[in-house]
């Protein structure tokens, strides 16, 4: 797979952001009644707030606001670092860079705290670019990828996505961007295949043997 620009998702693919979230949305639901199981919000884990809300709890679109806004205001303070680097994904990254290839963060995370996120696990050095949404006017998938190939200037055909989740895969099928699917997230083998998924990992390793 002959590429130039490596664009990766955030959580899921980069950082383990499971505990954080999930604290997170439980105390979200709270005000309007609703308690749910943590081990039942797995699937809040990368795509947008805005689609997640909806889809898993059918909250309108007023409710939606305001459980995005209660979910922020914790994340913002506490959430964004309850949170891990997978094994392996500074020591890839690393080599990735030493070979040339060029990176990127593409993900529905609100801009913000994408950069904090990022930064605050000296992951930075590694990445040309990081883009998040801005939940207003570019805030899915796809808008993310397209801000960063303009950003740094690469056409679709020299640039992959690797993420855990069908919006990864999705997001770069309507790009024009190869996608590659990754398994130590949240996302599985079906899911990924089935929205556009070009290849398959099972560890970060991997990423050094597609991309030599």
């Amino acid at each position: 797979m002959k590429k130039t620009a490596l664009l990766f998702d955030l959580d899921g693919t980069l950082t383990d952001s499971q505990e954080g979230i999930v604290k997170c949305v439980v105390e979200s639901l709270k005000p309007i009644g609703i308690t749910a199981d943590p081990a039942s919000l797995l699937g809040f884990i990368g795509p947008p707030l805005t689609w997640s809300y909806p889809h898993y709890f059918g909250l309108n679109e007023e409710e939606t606001e305001q459980a995005v806004a209660r979910f922020q205001a914790r994340y913002a303070t506490v959430g964004k670092f309850e949170n891990r680097v997978y094994a392996g994904i500074p020591e890839t990254l690393a080599a990735l860079c030493a070979r040339g290839y060029r990176l990127a963060v593409a993900t529905s995370k609100p801009d913000r705290f994408a950069k904090e996120i990022i930064a605050h696990f000296d992951l930075a050095r590694y990445f040309e670019v990081v883009q998040g949404a801005d939940m207003e006017e570019h805030s899915c998938k796809a808008d993310v990828i397209r801000l960063v190939l303009a950003d740094m200037g690469v056409s679709p055909a020299d640039a992959v996505m690797v993420g855990d989740r069908h919006h990864d895969m999705e997001g770069a099928g309507q790009t024009g961007v190869e996608a590659v699917g990754v398994l130590w997230g949240y996302g599985d083998r079906e899911e990924l295949l089935t929205s556009g998924a070009a290849e398959i990992l099972s560890t970060p390793e991997e990423l050094l043997t597609l991309f030599p």
